[in-house]
This record gives C-alpha cells, sequence and structure tokens, in this order.
C-alpha cells in the first residue's frame, strides 16, 4: 500500500497543476476548473470519477495535447502546451486502444518506432528494445506480429514502446478498457512492477485496479473533488456515491459484514476468520 514501494527516481520529477482550466470550444463548462495538485515523483497516483469529469483530458494536458486556458501545467518544471517535444521525452502516454499504437510489421520494430523518432543509435536501440519487451514479460516475441497477439500482450507491446524510450512519467489513460480479464491481470501486474521506478499517473473506472496506488484523485464536473488514498476512498460512502464510484466487490463485502477494509478474497476470508474466533473466544 501507499509508502510501501522503495522510490528509486534518480531525478525529481514532478507533477504540478496550479488553478488548471480548460473548456473545449461552445462548450457550456468547462471540462476542467482550477483543478490543483502535485505529485512527487515516484509516486502512484489514480485519477477517478464519472464520464465526463475531465480525467482524458487532464491527461491531453499533462502531455500537451490541448493547451490550458489558464493555471498552469508543469512536468518537471517544463510547460507541456509550450515545450511539448523536451516534455514528451519525459512523458510516455498508454491510451485505451491498444491498436492504435501498434504501427510496425513486427513486435520490435513497434518497440523500435519512439527511438527511432529521437534518433537513438542503432547498437543502443537493439539493447533498449529487448531490455523494454522482457520488461513487460514478452521476450522471445521480437519477430512476432502485432495482428497474433491477444489484446492483453498488444497493450504491453505498447507499454515496451513507452519504456524503451525511458520515460519519468507515465501516463495511463484507461489502459485495460478494451480488454478482457486476462489482460487487464497482465497490464496490471506490469504497471504495479513499475510503480515507484517512474511516476505514475493512472486514469480508470476501475476502483480495483488502484489498491496499490498512494493517492487517488476524484474529479467530478471538472473539479476535484477528493485527493485521498484508497482506503480512505473506499471507506467513505458519501464520496463514492457523490461520485458516482462503485466500491469493488471485496471491498463491499468487508463493508457489508463489518470488517476492516480487505482487498483480495484471501484477505476477506481472513479478516472473516478472525472475526469469528474473535467472537467464540468471548
Amino acid at each position: 500500500m501507499s509508502g510501501s514501494v522503495p522510490r528509486t527516481l534518480a531525478d525529481p520529477t514532478t507533477i504540478l497543476c496550479e488553478n488548471l482550466t480548460y473548456s473545449y470550444p461552445g462548450a457550456a463548462e468547462p471540462a476542467l476548473s482550477e483543478v490543483s495538485f502535485e505529485i512527487p515523483a515516484g509516486e502512484y497516483v489514480g485519477v477517478v470519477g464519472p464520464n465526463g469529469g475531465g480525467k482524458s483530458t487532464l491527461v491531453r494536458l499533462l502531455n500537451g495535447l490541448l493547451a490550458a486556458d489558464s493555471g498552469s501545467v508543469r512536468i518537471t518544471g517544463l510547460d507541456p502546451a509550450t515545450e511539448p517535444f523536451e516534455v514528451r521525452r519525459l512523458v510516455g502516454v498508454l491510451f485505451q486502444n491498444p491498436d492504435n499504437g501498434l504501427v510496425a510489421p513486427f513486435v520490435e520494430d513497434d518497440v523500435a518506432f519512439g527511438l527511432e523518432n529521437l534518433g537513438v543509435k542503432r547498437a543502443e536501440m537493439r539493447a533498449r528494445v529487448l531490455e523494454a519487451i522482457a520488461a513487460v514479460g514478452l521476450a522471445g516475441y521480437e519477430r512476432r506480429e502485432p495482428h497474433t497477439l491477444s489484446g492483453g500482450e498488444k497493450q504491453r507491446v505498447a507499454l515496451a514502446g513507452l519504456l524503451a524510450v525511458r520515460p519519468e512519467v507515465l501516463l495511463l489513460d484507461e489502459p485495460t478498457a478494451m480488454l478482457d480479464a486476462e489482460g487487464r491481470r497482465e497490464v496490471l501486474g506490469r504497471v504495479r512492477e513499475l510503480a515507484g521506478s517512474r511516476t505514475v499517473l493512472h486514469v480508470t473506472h476501475h476502483l480495483e485496479e488502484l489498491f496499490d496506488a498512494d493517492r487517488i484523485l476524484v474529479l467530478n464536473g471538472g473539479r476535484l473533488a477528493a485527493d485521498t488514498t484508497p482506503v480512505e476512498l473506499f471507506s467513505d460512502a458519501d464520496l463514492l456515491r457523490e461520485n458516482r464510484l462503485v466500491l469493488p466487490t471485496v471491498p463491499r463485502l468487508a463493508a457489508e459484514l463489518g470488517l476492516p477494509f480487505c482487498r483480495t478474497p484471501e484477505e476477506l476470508a481472513a479478516a472473516a476468520r478472525r472475526s469469528r474466533d474473535g467472537v467464540e473466544a468471548r
């Protein structure tokens, strides 16, 4: 849980948003309104909220795809809107549909794509491609054709392409939205392994994907409704209801049974046994 992962970043990478406001042309209300938060280096932060809350808009502002109407965004002191190329050397974005990010005939070529754009030398490129493919658990897939892979494997190839560039910040915009249960497990397992060695901002509709997050930001109606820990969010019925968030099954069952917060069925079973043993002892 929060604070349990050793921080290994060499540089003080930080995401800083101050009074960030953005409106789409013709929209009656801003997509984001006066949003402020700071993410220290190496922190794993989730972003949740109802549809239209501003989550994807935030990702696009952080990556320089949009420019704020007012307020500011800084990635290690850089402005994504005015210094997009410098920021994109530091930031990697993983979107919902893995097919949209696959552009080459073979896995190794896809993973090398970003390095080619950066002009990395051939020998170094080869080493970084192999390292990144191994990091996502796909060693041996170098000459596989992306269209033959499962959804989870495709998304891991896309993640490898980001890792090869060695970004300090990973922005994950609902990366499991189009995956089946097995694909979700594959991708989330790799994300958890990266937590602590990268700054991670993870947008999702699935609260159970954020059990291991350091913090969770709740966006609703373009405003920051909460900046809290997973345990505090999952224990706050009013906050969940006000922001139309669905409590994951295991924590919900634990709450209904009057047990402490539990993440997994195993934790729930153990808590239930302790509770039963305590009652019997009395």
